[in-house]
């Protein structure tokens, strides 16, 4: 009987023999030096902007920002867990990457910073856009060229508040994820596997906020992971039809994820709560406008589409709040 209730060793491993992270974390070894890739952009180039839209959060535990204007962030690659540190000194760009992943993170980084973009094919319509344009000329679309890393975070934020899917994703990176190689900032962590996401308890999505409509999509798209990757190699429309062939994805999820994943400038978000009303607003006067009047709006912008709405999203230009942001709804309590 004493045997029965003898403490047991922690946990090291989930099904399947894929590492777990321990609840006091996983040391962190002493780093390499990291391999070192310099890189010269042919126009203005500001990190923030480009970047930006990788950050699910202020502690979203795959990217970091420094107070030296260094961008750090923790990817999977197909080669394996990498850490990206990007610094732009004079006119260049110097990236640094450690663990398996790092040579494949270095041979991305121009695209990622959006080497692939070509700003110049935006022709502002509005005084509004060209005014914003002119004031931020240091915008590019990134492209990641990794599918899931952008997919799952977008299921998270599908009808919830964005409180909301920040924690969940941050809580169950922290948890099924893995520590970033290299000497990344403390807590950085590499998002789990396509296995590691399929093999995570029903009580702990519930415990991270996150209902089984969106666990369940999540669940559907990491079993044909390697089907979604290779839409990385497509163009943005062929990529959204794959992408929304698993059941809970649909066009307001594909467009999210091929704008970080392919850098597609005409991705525009339809479906959002908030986005018709802010275009609406700041292109026609309109604050209670639909989808169907943002498009219109968005028409003279064809094939750059999801550019305008960013610059709109850059001018400041919001309609005043009518009522009181809403509040989360928390399920993690019931």
């Amino acid at each position: 009987m004493a045997g029965r209730f003898a403490p047991r060793p922690p946990r090291t491993s989930v099904r399947g023999g894929e590492p777990a992270v321990p609840a006091g974390g996983v040391p962190r070894q002493a780093s390499a030096p990291g391999k070192v890739r310099v890189w010269v952009p042919d126009g203005p180039l500001e990190l923030g902007l480009v970047l930006g839209p990788l950050r699910r959060g202020p502690g979203d535990p795959t990217f970091r920002t420094l107070p030296d204007g260094s961008v750090w962030r923790a990817s999977r690659t197909p080669a394996g867990p990498g850490t990206l540190r990007v610094t732009a000194r004079g006119g260049e760009v110097r990236g640094e990457a450690w663990g398996p992943g790092a040579e494949w993170l270095l041979e991305q980084l121009p695209r990622m910073l959006g080497a692939e973009d070509d700003p110049s094919a935006f022709v502002p319509r509005h005084r509004l856009l060209a005014l914003t344009r002119h004031r931020r000329p240091g915008l590019r679309l990134t492209r990641t060229g990794l599918v899931l890393e952008s997919l799952i975070p977008s299921i998270l934020e599908q009808k919830v508040t964005t409180l909301e899917a920040y924690q969940a994703w941050r809580l169950l990176v922290r948890k099924f994820g893995e520590p970033a190689p290299g000497p990344a900032p403390g807590r950085m962590c590499v998002m789990p596997s396509a296995r590691t996401w399929a093999l995570i308890p029903s009580w702990e999505w519930h415990l991270a906020g996150v209902d089984d409509k969106r666990a369940s999509t999540v669940l559907r798209a990491v079993r044909v992971a390697a089907r979604l990757e290779e839409a990385a190699g497509m163009e943005p429309a062929a990529a959204q039809e794959r992408l929304e062939v698993v059941s809970g994805i649909g066009p307001w999820t594909s467009a999210e994820t091929v704008q970080r994943s392919h850098g597609a400038p005409d991705a525009v978000t339809v479906g959002d709560l908030h986005l018709p009303g802010i275009v609406g607003f700041a292109l026609g006067g309109d604050r209670d406008a639909d989808d169907a009047v943002m498009l219109r709006l968005l028409e003279p912008y064809a094939g750059q589409r999801h550019r305008a709405a960013r610059l709109v999203l850059l001018s400041g230009r919001v309609p005043p709040r009518r009522a009181p942001r809403m509040a989360p709804r928390g399920i993690e309590r019931l």
